[in-house]
């Protein structure tokens, strides 16, 4: 495609060089430059790109884009030959422009974004399976993993992809024939222009509590909560958890956008009545049509009504019918959510996603509610995030939970041993028993040794997460296949 085609849309652009130069593709990372690029420099958190643009013109960039305010002196060590285009946002131009060059493909399909700071993921797949049952062939890109129908493309490193990689997937789900595209929508996704120039049809608001708060995230829960309600802007129909004081607030915020509202306590367009919760489903009565329907899902608590609540709005605007939204929930599983382990010793072992203070009390009450022994919880908090939450967090579970175990997470960056110290300064306000045992294998091996078949052990904050991250590396990290190599006695 043409530079000219490529920048339709992006105004107040310097340029110097040729217009009708042929792009081949479009990238922000040097390393994947060739012949034909154009690279488009991005100011990050940790790499400034404007300093890799002399590097990707060697490997053959043909068109390079710098942020106003680059040093003058790369500008003018770049070949005449290469065109220069200086934009006052490259985040958002990489946005547009990846839209151009894979032709807008958003435009032809059904797109579905879903935000919240909780129960995006398994909302998703709801979703997928509801509008599957419909007739629909569904692609979804989420915090798990990338999917065209029962086809797994990938495993997410993120939530949303940059979007220049997001541009490019919708480009092959289009081409192979999906109609209908479920994706979560993160709020740095929303902040950071990932999702710019997507042309959503319906938009999703969970919930909103805090998490996400952070230097290299949002400082603070008003910045949170803008970035999410940036989505309805984009968005001709919306479907709010009407609960849900902040997310209550998003009709009078986007008046252009067409909202609808579900829950539970409150008055609302789709409302959950008659509910029952088990250890292994949750079932409610729910208007669909002129009838009460009785609706049943195999992922216990609370919450997953919302999730569902949620996915039958959006698969009955798009034609889904009673049967196919019964038969869906009935039948949806959620890698990381809820998770059962099965194991030889027939011991209940949860993996949950759950690594925020409210999702961490969330999930411990619901399985309080059911358990006829202890509820072990064993958690962590990920390094190079949101601080404030760690000692809220072991407060939590020193209150709810019979016994904590406090361990690693992701550290990241920074010394597990200090993040545990600060989860335990929340626990001790507690009367809650606890230890804590760093190494997350062998605090895993302490709770399967103390459990019985009454017990049930909450092993909270990884969820589908297959790695741990230390130091900038992922190392090979399942809890799935951790704790049946540990009750199997293969574990070191």
């Amino acid at each position: 495609m043409i530079l000219k085609e490529i920048l339709a849309g992006l105004e107040g652009l310097k340029v110097r060089g040729n217009l009708e130069v042929e792009v081949q593709n479009i990238e922000k990372d040097s390393r994947n430059i060739k012949e034909g690029s154009m690279f488009i420099a991005i100011k990050g958190f940790e790499a400034d790109g404007h300093e890799y643009i002399l590097k990707a013109v060697e490997q053959g960039a043909s068109v390079v884009m710098a942020q106003e305010g680059v040093n003058l002196e790369i500008i003018k060590q770049i070949p005449a030959n290469v065109t220069i285009v200086v934009a006052k946002d490259t985040r958002y131009a990489l946005a547009i422009c990846s839209c151009n060059f894979y032709k807008n493909p958003s435009k032809k399909f059904k797109l579905i974004g879903i935000t919240g700071t909780k129960g995006k993921t398994t909302t998703a797949f709801m979703t997928k399976a509801i509008l599957e049952k419909a007739g629909h062939k569904v692609g979804l890109i989420g915090t798990i993993a990338i999917y065209i129908g029962n086809k797994k493309l990938e495993d997410s490193d993120r939530t949303t992809p940059e979007s220049n990689k997001l541009q490019s997937i919708f480009a092959q789900m289009e081409k192979e024939g999906c109609d209908v595209v479920v994706m979560e929508v993160s709020s740095q996704s929303l902040k950071l222009h990932r999702v710019a120039g997507c042309d959503f049809d319906i938009g999703v608001f969970t919930n909103f509590s805090e998490d996400h708060i952070s230097q290299k995230e949002h400082p603070d829960m008003q910045d949170y909560f803008n970035s999410k309600v940036k989505l309805f802007k984009m968005c001709k129909k919306g479907f709010i958890n009407a609960d849900d004081l902040y997310s209550a607030k998003v009709a009078k915020l986007v008046p252009n956008c067409e909202i609808s509202t579900y829950g539970i306590d409150n008055s609302c367009s789709t409302l959950a009545k008659d509910i029952t919760i088990t250890n292994s489903y949750v079932d409610f009565k729910v208007k669909l049509g002129t009838k009460n329907e009785r609706v049943k899902t195999c992922i216990p608590g609370r919450f997953s009504v919302y999730n569902s609540l949620a996915a039958i709005c959006i698969g009955t605007s798009l034609g889904a019918t009673v049967d196919n939204i019964k038969d869906a929930l009935l039948e949806v599983r959620v890698p990381g959510r809820s998770e059962l382990i099965n194991n030889k010793k027939e011991l209940t072992i949860m993996i949950d996603y759950a690594h925020s203070p409210e999702s961490l009390e969330n999930i411990l009450s619901a399985v309080k509610s059911y358990t006829r022994g202890k509820v072990i919880c064993l958690f962590g908090c990920g390094g190079d995030r949101d601080t404030s939450k760690r000692a809220t967090m072991g407060e939590i579970s020193g209150r709810i939970a019979d016994y904590t175990i406090i361990t690693s997470d992701n550290p990241r960056t920074e010394d597990p041993n200090k993040i545990v110290e600060q989860i335990e300064e929340g626990i001790k306000k507690t009367k809650g028993k606890y230890t804590c045992i760093v190494d997350r294998i062998e605090a895993i091996k302490y709770a399967i040794n103390m459990a019985d078949k009454k017990d049930i052990i909450v092993l909270a904050g990884k969820g589908h997460e297959p790695y741990q991250e230390i130091n900038g590396k992922k190392y090979p990290f399942d809890e799935r296949i951790i704790v049946n190599d540990i009750i199997n006695g293969e574990s070191k």
